[in-house]
């Protein structure tokens, strides 16, 4: 007998690409997709349970198809368009995992749990660590938004571990997920025409592939190999660092560079015109940036990511088509601003000294 996988949020981009990835793996014998909506794509030869995880049902589902994996791939962020984090949407991060690890507690056959989360759990200050590590407690809780919502999952995670120590938990916590497909708000941003940037900030910033995030996804859903480990919590992150400068510039976009309230103020008028999710959370991102350790993914869970962060963002940007002006335009025009702009603070500088 393989094993029975259940995954939730299979109708989702990620979620109903996933379904279809860990069918093909040979150790697998059923797949579970769930999720409240129905998939706008075919899942294969997955069986499709339409059910909302908030409700109590989803024991009856594990019991019903002795399932020993699960996947939990419903703790998202509101995409772009959607006025933000609605309520459904939090309270299926939220309640949802609570509801789902009280049925992973009573179910006898469950074996494996794998969570996806987000590096948004450290949070944004401008006192952060230059790297984040594993264990590194972030300096400012996360106010609101999915940042909060993925921090409190991870708790609720970590008590169901605590009370079923047998079962092996993974959590992935993912930097911003970039490709092709991507239907992330960091995807929507940079898919505008002109990028509104904090004035004086050029954060560095880390990627992870979408085929990087299937393939570590189904390698914490087997069976450990030799010498890795399929349990404990991993930052997911493809080598390097970009700024968002750099991702300006090969974007072939400019920019607007705004001060810290003139961003919030756009973000609130593209958020209510429908053009991108620019929350709280972004903005801070867009900021502060965000870079994580990944030498626990390397040595422990042993997966080595196939995009650096820099090959991830080439992919996305050839997805997106060309930018209104050339790359190497728009980077002669960032290099000539940035030379005006230390030009006049070495003047100021000189002034204020006579």
């Amino acid at each position: 007998m393989g094993k029975v996988v259940l995954v939730t949020g299979a109708a989702r981009q990620l979620g109903g690409r996933f379904v279809r990835r860990i069918q093909r793996d040979p150790e697998v014998e059923r797949v579970i997709a769930v999720d409240a909506a129905p998939p706008p794509r075919s899942l294969g030869s997955a069986e499709f349970v339409r059910m909302d995880i908030r409700q109590g049902s989803v024991a009856r589902v594990l019991a019903e198809h002795a399932v020993d994996t699960v996947v939990h791939l419903a703790v998202t962020g509101g995409s772009a368009g959607t006025g933000g984090m609605g309520s459904a949407v939090k309270e299926t991060n939220v309640i949802g995992t609570m509801q789902l690890l009280g049925a992973c507690q009573k179910s006898p056959t469950v074996r494996r749990l794998v969570v996806k989360s987000s590096t948004s759990v450290y949070g944004g200050a401008p006192r952060d660590p230059a790297v984040f590590s594993e264990t590194t407690q972030p300096k400012t809780h996360p106010p609101g938004g999915f940042p909060k919502d993925a921090a409190e999952v991870e708790t609720y995670v970590r008590g169901f571990a605590r009370r079923r120590p047998d079962v092996a938990v993974c959590v992935l916590r993912f930097a911003n997920i970039l490709g092709p497909h991507a239907d992330s708000a960091l995807a929507e941003y940079f898919s505008m025409s002109v990028l509104p940037t904090v004035f004086g900030y050029d954060p560095r910033l880390q990627f992870v592939h979408e085929e990087d995030v299937l393939e570590v996804l189904r390698m914490a859903a087997q069976e450990p190999r030799r010498g890795t480990l399929n349990s404990g919590t991993f930052n997911i992150a493809g080598d390097g660092v970009l700024l968002l400068s750099q991702c300006a510039r090969r974007l072939g976009r400019p920019t607007v560079p705004l001060a810290l309230p003139a961003v919030t103020w756009v973000g609130a008028a593209l958020r209510a015109v429908g053009v991108t999710e620019f929350s709280a959370e972004q903005i801070r991102l867009l900021t502060y940036g965000r870079v994580v350790e990944t030498t626990q993914m390397r040595e422990v869970l042993g997966f080595k990511p196939m995009y650096t962060t820099a090959e991830t963002f080439a992919d996305f940007a050839r997805s997106r088509g060309n930018g209104l002006l050339p790359p190497e335009r728009v980077g002669q025009a960032v290099d000539r601003a940035a030379e005006m702009l230390n030009v006049g603070v070495a003047g100021a500088e000189e002034g204020a000294q006579r």
